[in-house]
Parts: structure tokens; C-alpha cells; sequence
């Protein structure tokens, strides 16, 4: 019975792109794929927008639940042959297009509109790449930009948890996609990637999520008063361990639009946006363990937070809640398959636990200072895999916050699938 439901579900998910992977050409040039993710989540606890602000008048509510499918993602690739590829990326998030609504706690209650460039379909990649060697590509075009574990594997089977990982997802943009030019290259055990796009928009920073919405655009260009610069070094060198290095480096302020202040005081504060980052993986026949720690800094984060909130018009599509001078995230998983031990050889049951620590707002010392932001979590469940590009999970998590505020404890269940089609 399990089994037969299991199947219902993942038939939903696949039924609009199983069509696509019909569309083959015999010369293997075409590259069509894929992933998705459908969730389930009872929280038990408060979704009132003052429960941080009086959590004592919240600790006794219900809970509440949602479905979503936080990402469809349909890939499209082409060789054209002499070294010349091109891929593109569409996705489709929590199934929605155009604006949304969201209650700001932080706004006394306030319904506002959230507005992102293109709604919630995006094109998160597009581009050509020319290969001159392994150890040397140029790729042009709309690009993931690879700071970060998450955004170097975004897809749902490089995570144990239902959604993406807490921490990176809440300071990081998640998948950071900006427009730019990349060089990237292979040798031996040795990868690297260098970047050069779109800087990032401080007035888009805020204090729940640090520089998360700073890649995007609420117009229908992007902005590029500044420019930014990504590398990452992966190394491959202890079998099944790969450790990672990434970075990003750039001004933030005056990459708005319109850029009308220039000639006043602000006209020479930067901005300045440094994020470090460590990651590393290790797959095993039977055990999977990863890890992340990001560190994010923000210059001049009390003035940016000044007059994003003061001297911006009420209407304008800029977040008002300061921005800190520090985030920070960091996290590991690690899972075991338990089906192994019974003779299985195709399907895999990882039994699976994450913890994390991130704290979005670290303010600097002429900044007020809101605790709720440092959170811990903690997660535990399991990850079925009847076939390698399909994953069902389940997961029971607890968010930990300061004393002062009440336990976030929930339950999530998905099904995700990830895959090419036509090999």
C-alpha cells in the first residue's frame, strides 16, 4: 500500500516532464532534464507575525501546514559541435508566477507585495560555453554562481533535509544565478572556476536574510553600476572526499535604479560585500557526510541600513529592515544506508541526521541587536531511493532559538526526482 502511494505521487511529479524526455535526437547533441520537489510541513508552533516581538502571547497556539513544490526545473542543452555548447535552465517556484504577498511582522502587521524580476518563473541559466581544453573553458551568459555548498549542488538528491539546507538557503542567495563571464577548467585532481558578474544590491540585503535577495532584480533588467567576482577551488585528491573553496567580493551600494545619489553625502559609501566559504562532500558506497561554514561582511552596513529605510519612498521595491554587518552559517549530514545490510543492491534507505547553526543579522556596534536571528536546528529522518533519480524523505526537525523565545519543532515530507531523459 506504501509502495502504491509512493507511486501516485511521484507519477504527479514526473507526468508533465516525462513528455519531454520523449523528444530525442539520435545524435545525442540534445540534452533534456531535470528535478523537482514536492513537501508537506506541519509546524507546531506560532505563525503569528509578533511571535518574536511577545513570544509569551504565541506559546500556546496551533500549528499550521502548507504543501508546496518549492522548485520544477526543466534543462535544456545543445553541442553545436567544435567546442561550442549551450545549456539553459527554467524553473518553476512554489508553482507561481508574478507577485506575491507576505505579511511583515516587522511592518506592524502589514500586508506587502513582493516583487521579483519575472515573478517566480526564472531563467536560471542560459549560456554558451567554448572549450578549448579541460583545463580551460569560457563560458558567457547567465550563470549559477558556485559560492557556497548549496549553490555549487542546488539540486534535491545533494541534501538529506526535505527543503535545502536552513542555514546557506536563509544568508546566501539560493541558486545565486547572476549574468556574466566564467573560466573554469579541470586537471587532475584540481577544479576551479573564476567569475566576473552583477554586483549585488544592498538595498535588497535585510536583516532575516542577509544578502539572500541581493542577486535579484525587481526591474526587468538587472542593474550593473558594480560589478562582482566569484572563485571557487574544489579538490578531489582523497578518494570519494572532495574539499571546496569559494568566495565572492564587491560593492553593493549604487547598484539601484535610479542611481540619484549621486552628489549627496552617500554618494562615496561601497558598500563593500566580502563572503568566504568552505564545503566538502564525502561519498562512500554506504555512508554520505557533507558539511558547509559561510562567513558574510557588509561594509558601511549601518549606513546602507540608514537610508535604505529613511530615504527611499514607502513604495519602493526595497527591503526596510536593517541589514547586520556579519552573517554566519554552518551545518553538516551525514547519512547511512540501512538497505545494504539486507542484501538490497538498487533501492537505498539513508537514515540521516543535520545540524546547523546560522545567524542571518550580527550587527555592528552602532546597530540595535534582535537575538532571534541565531538560531540552532536539527533535523532527523530518512531518504528512500527505489532508483537513483528519484528520492522520498521525511524528516522531523527543531529549531532552537534563545531562551526568551518558543521551540520551532515541525514534520516534513517530500518526494524528489532529478535526472537527463534522453541517456
Amino acid at each position: 500500500m506504501v509502495k502504491k502511494v509512493f507511486g501516485v505521487l511521484v507519477s504527479l511529479v514526473l507526468g508533465s516532464t516525462l513528455l519531454s524526455a520523449q523528444v530525442r535526437n539520435p545524435g545525442g547533441r540534445l540534452t533534456v532534464g531535470g528535478y523537482g520537489e514536492v513537501a508537506l510541513t506541519r509546524n507546531f508552533y506560532s505563525d503569528n507575525v509578533y511571535r518574536y516581538s511577545h513570544p509569551g502571547d504565541y506559546k500556546d497556539d496551533k500549528g499550521h501546514g502548507r504543501f508546496d513544490i518549492p522548485h520544477a526545473v526543466i534543462y535544456l542543452g545543445y553541442d553545436f559541435g567544435r567546442g561550442w555548447t549551450m545549456q539553459s535552465e527554467i524553473e518553476f517556484e512554489h508553482t507561481g508566477t508574478g507577485t506575491a504577498v507576505e505579511k511583515e511582522y516587522t511592518e506592524a502587521g502589514e500586508w506587502e507585495s513582493e516583487i521579483e524580476k519575472g515573478g517566480e518563473v526564472e531563467l536560471e541559466q542560459f549560456w554558451i560555453q567554448k572549450s578549448f581544453d579541460p583545463a580551460f573553458n569560457v563560458r558567457m551568459g547567465h550563470l549559477v554562481v558556485p559560492v557556497g555548498a548549496l549553490n555549487n549542488a542546488h539540486e534535491p538528491l545533494n541534501f538529506f533535509t526535505v527543503y535545502r539546507p536552513e542555514g546557506e538557503d536563509t544568508i546566501l542567495p539560493s541558486t545565486w544565478h547572476d549574468t556574466g563571464v566564467s573560466l573554469w577548467g579541470q586537471a587532475g585532481a584540481w577544479r576551479y572556476e573564476a567569475l566576473f558578474v552583477a554586483g549585488l544590491d544592498a538595498f535588497l540585503f535585510d536583516r532575516d536574510h542577509f544578502v539572500k535577495y541581493g542577486a535579484g532584480s525587481p526591474y526587468e533588467f538587472k542593474v550593473a553600476n558594480n560589478y562582482g567576482f566569484a572563485a571557487r577551488i574544489d579538490n578531489r585528491s582523497v578518494r570519494n572526499l572532495r574539499l571546496s573553496l569559494s568566495a565572492y567580493a564587491g560593492n553593493s551600494m549604487h547598484n539601484s535604479y535610479p542611481n540619484d545619489m549621486q552628489g549627496t553625502r552617500y554618494a562615496d559609501v561601497k558598500g563593500t560585500t566580502l563572503i568566504g566559504a568552505f564545503d566538502f562532500a564525502y561519498t562512500g558506497r554506504h555512508l554520505i557526510a557533507r558539511g558547509n561554514a559561510d562567513y558574510g561582511f557588509v561594509g558601511d552596513a549601518a549606513t546602507v541600513s540608514t537610508v535604505k529605510r529613511n530615504l527611499t519612498s514607502n513604495n519602493a521595491p526595497y527591503r526596510k529592515t536593517p541589514v547586520g554587518r556579519n552573517a554566519f552559517a554552518a551545518g553538516a549530514e551525514a547519512g547511512y544506508d540501512l538497505l545494504h545490510l539486507f542484501g538490497a543492491r538498487e533501492e537505498r534507505l539513508f537514515l540521516f541526521g543535520r545540524y546547523e547553526y546560522y545567524n542571518s543579522y550580527i550587527p555592528a556596534a552602532d546597530q540595535q541587536g534582535y537575538d532571534y536571528t541565531g538560531r540552532h536546528r536539527i533535523a532527523v529522518g530518512i531518504n528512500w531511493f527505489p532508483m537513483p533519480q528519484i528520492a522520498v524523505k521525511a524528516e522531523y526537525s527543531h529549531r532552537f532559538l534563545p531562551s526568551q523565545f518558543n521551540p520551532e519543532p515541525s514534520v516534513s515530507v517530500g518526494v524528489a526526482y532529478q535526472g537527463f531523459f534522453n541517456k
